[in-house]
């Protein structure tokens, strides 16, 4: 069953160009290679777009309880999916930033890999005290994860994503500070999670993913009929 859709118009919001904004904090990203390679990113999205997105009444019920996976609460997921960024442009021009080609293939160059012919997702998350994720390497049709932080809290730094060996073992921290950003190209190394801690009020993510044409939740795609170039 798709998440709700029940996505509300928010007024006086006009259309905004975030790509170039988001590529510089591509160009400007700082690589690591423990323990898999990865990318942090700083200032992710412009501050024309991001008050707009934590203003919109997109985000679905914060969510506590996960049994350590995501898709435990399915119901309550929202996607910046098509009807999404058709009825908001705020959520349009976050969908258009990493639907750009420019985009798509500074993040290619960057990493290494191909995009072309993948599908663009965006995850809207909410957490509150309660969640955690278990270790997992992501799935095989995820090619690229990218994950954004937008929680204004004094202790959101330490909500970032954990780093882990093959062993479950703590290798580092993402750090989880406002407008930062984690990116890696899943593969069987790519170990992470988030270990149960103290989230003393709402953790808010976004998840952005490029998926293979493979992906069978097509209602989560911002352009499901439009892989990238």
């Amino acid at each position: 069953m798709p998440p709700r859709s029940d996505i509300a118009e928010a007024p006086g919001v006009q259309s905004l160009a975030a790509g170039s904004h988001v590529r510089h904090a591509l160009l400007h990203a700082r690589a690591g290679s423990r323990p898999f390679r990865h990318w942090t990113l700083h200032d992710v999205l412009p501050a024309g777009l991001w008050p707009l997105l934590l203003a919109l009444p997109f985000a679905p019920p914060a969510i506590a309880a996960t049994a350590g996976r995501r898709e435990t609460n399915n119901a309550s997921r929202l996607f910046v999916s098509e009807h999404a960024r058709a009825r908001l442009p705020a959520c349009g021009a976050l969908a258009e930033a990493f639907q750009d080609e420019a985009t798509v293939g500074l993040i290619g160059d960057l990493c290494g890999i191909d995009l072309a012919g993948s599908f663009l997702r965006i995850e809207c998350c909410l957490d509150m005290a309660g969640f955690w994720l278990e270790p997992h390497t992501d799935i095989g049709a995820k090619r690229l994860t990218l994950l954004v932080y937008l929680s204004r809290h004094p202790d959101a730094a330490d909500w970032g994503t954990d780093l882990l060996d093959g062993a479950g073992r703590l290798m580092g921290r993402a750090s989880g500070a406002f407008n930062t950003g984690l990116m890696f190209v899943p593969g069987a190394d790519t170990w992470h999670g988030f270990a149960p801690r103290p989230i003393a009020g709402v953790r808010r993510s976004l998840i952005v993913n490029y998926v293979g044409p493979e992906w069978r939740a097509r209602y989560e795609l911002a352009y499901p009929g439009q892989p990238v170039a």
